[in-house]
């Protein structure tokens, strides 16, 4: 567990450095397009300077960036006195601050934790979760999410998502300029034509491919392990395994559900069916394969 924990901090430095890498390149090629050699430093310049602040932006404000995106609020502690009271005995037993506990209104069955460590974390849980699972299954979700909470896989994901996020945004504000800009003729229209496509492609690249790429590595192994992390800090797998088998049954996602939030959640339901090439594409492994590593291991304890 603690190899784990040192790897997510690692990972998470490797990853802001990688980003932080394609920024800088992304500013060379940009330069080098509107201004030749000279422009690309500038160009580099101007990009990593932005990377510093998007990684920044990340680390501090996507948590709350991500909880805004997907509408959820803080929850009443009297109103969901179940879900705090499950939360804070969770955390004593492993040792954690208390998170914040935020609840999306959605029918659709789902949960996610985010934050930079555990100090800064939040659990989040749709009303859909709340009025499908009984005690002991809701117990196995929030047990899975504050382990992620605890091997600071949330700090990798919102740093991920939160860069992805932003280079989306990039992309889509420069295709909607294009889309609006009248200029006239002459060379220096064409260049500034030819230098917002080439802002808008590259960063839809890196929204589109790389982001994704470095989400996906990242993010199937550390499923599985917070479903063992879970178990092992509830004593119950049955709680997990039934949770788990009835999120299964839905393949609706929460309304305002997105790509980059995807790995976050307990269970994406996009992923639940299609052909084995857009399976390799899936931010989790297949939720029958969680279900049955996790049967084997009540298997285990009931011997």
């Amino acid at each position: 567990m603690y190899h784990q924990i040192a790897r997510n901090k690692r990972n998470s430095i490797f990853v802001i450095v990688g980003f932080l890498a394609v920024w800088l390149a992304a500013g060379l090629l940009i330069g080098a397009i509107a201004s030749g050699e000279s422009g690309a430093i500038g160009g580099a310049i101007i990009l990593g300077f932005l990377g510093v602040v998007a990684a920044l932006y990340a680390y501090y404000f996507g948590s709350a960036t991500v909880l805004s995106a997907m509408g959820a609020q803080e929850a009443d502690p009297h109103q969901f006195q179940q879900l705090y009271n499950i939360v804070q005995a969770l955390a004593i037993g492993d040792g954690l601050p208390m998170p914040k506990v935020y609840v999306i209104q959605d029918p659709s069955p789902n949960a996610f934790a985010t934050g930079r460590d555990p100090n800064h974390a939040a659990v989040t849980v749709t009303t859909g979760l709340l009025a499908m699972m009984n005690r002991e299954e809701l117990e196995g979700v929030l047990a899975h999410e504050m382990s992620h909470i605890k091997n600071f896989d949330v700090r990798l994901l919102l740093v991920v998502t939160t860069m992805i996020g932003m280079a989306a945004l990039i992309s889509s504000a420069f295709w909607n300029g294009v889309g609006r800009m009248r200029l006239g003729g002459g060379r220096d229209s064409g260049q500034a034509q030819l230098v917002l496509f080439a802002i808008g492609i590259i960063f839809t690249l890196i929204a589109v491919i790389v982001g994704p790429l470095m989400q996906l590595a990242l993010s199937r192994q550390r499923e599985s392990l917070a479903d063992v992390s879970g178990v092992e800090l509830t004593r119950n797998p049955t709680g997990l395994i039934d949770a788990l088998q009835k999120i299964a049954v839905n393949d609706k996602p929460p309304q305002r559900f997105n790509h980059a939030v995807a790995a976050m959640m307990i269970d994406n339901p996009e992923e639940h069916h299609g052909s084995f090439f857009s399976h390799l594409f899936d931010t989790h492994p297949p939720i029958a394969e969680r279900i049955a590593a996790l049967q084997r291991i009540a298997g285990v304890q009931q011997t």
